[in-house]
């Protein structure tokens, strides 16, 4: 299925935003560092952000299967479900870091959709009505292996292109697992990458990093002589021709982090 007109265009825009802290070439600076000053406006049940830790829902069982590719925006905030029919446990927002929520779907029934959330913990999933949401397929993923430090980027079978990166160190451990591009940040200060592409995870050893939730992405980095290695405090660094590419992909885009 086609992209539809209004998807097609997420990739390709940068969204300027104070959220990702200036830091000089040459710092640690990942996970993001997102400025905790973005916290949502409360309301009775906690939101489906980056910012947030959500309780009750099911895990994604099927961490590193292969996304079909069809994901979900939600036009408006919608309640997050356990399962079809219960309570909600949670609010899935219209944006994410300023840019339009969509999330990939793991799951169909019936007028209902089980889809990957933003928040903690790990792979944490939600059931969404099906009523409102504008749906589309992304033929587009990008795979990630740590143990050769390898991104490769597909659009459906042809292959964009294969990069050496830099992943979590030792400590600091990149998460593996199926995620999902959430966002495109374009900070407003010179930092070490032009652009920042927080995706749907977390460090699993750092709660906290330079005042937000430990969120993991995918961003450059001025010295070519990390890729490769396993330096990062999480996030994905990866050379300019690929962040490029990695830009111009759908948001809901399916990210692979393979051992």
């Amino acid at each position: 299925m086609p992209l539809d007109a209004p998807y097609r265009l997420i990739g390709a825009v940068l969204v300027a935003t104070s959220l990702v802290a200036s830091t000089p070439a040459g710092v640690a600076a990942s996970p993001v560092a997102l400025a905790s000053a973005a916290s949502i406006t409360a309301t009775a049940l906690p939101q489906a952000t980056t910012f947030t830790e959500l309780s009750g829902l099911p895990q994604d069982t099927d961490t590193f299967g292969k996304l079909s590719g069809v994901v979900v925006h939600p036009t408006r905030a919608v309640a997050v479900y356990a399962s079809p029919g219960g309570k909600p446990a949670a609010t899935l927002p219209a944006k994410q870091l300023g840019s339009q929520t969509w999330v990939p779907v793991v799951e169909g029934r019936k007028g209902w959709y089980r889809v990957l959330l933003p928040s903690k913990p790990n792979h944490v999933t939600g059931w969404i009505k099906a009523e409102g949401l504008k749906k589309a397929r992304s033929r587009y993923r990008a795979i990630v292996k740590l143990g050769t430090r390898q991104l490769t980027v597909m659009n459906a079978s042809k292959k964009l292109g294969t990069w050496t990166v830099a992943v979590g160190g030792p400590e600091t451990p990149t998460p593996a697992g199926r995620t999902f591009m959430l966002a495109l940040m374009s900070p407003k200060k010179k930092t070490y990458s032009p652009l920042i592409l927080p995706l749907g995870t977390h460090s699993a050893t750092l709660d906290t990093f330079g005042g937000g939730p430990g969120t993991v992405a995918f961003h450059g980095w001025p010295d070519r002589k990390v890729f490769g290695k396993a330096v990062t405090h999480g996030c994905i660094r990866v050379p300019a021709r690929a962040l490029k590419v990695l830009a111009g992909l759908p948001l809901g885009t399916p990210v692979l982090i393979a051992p």
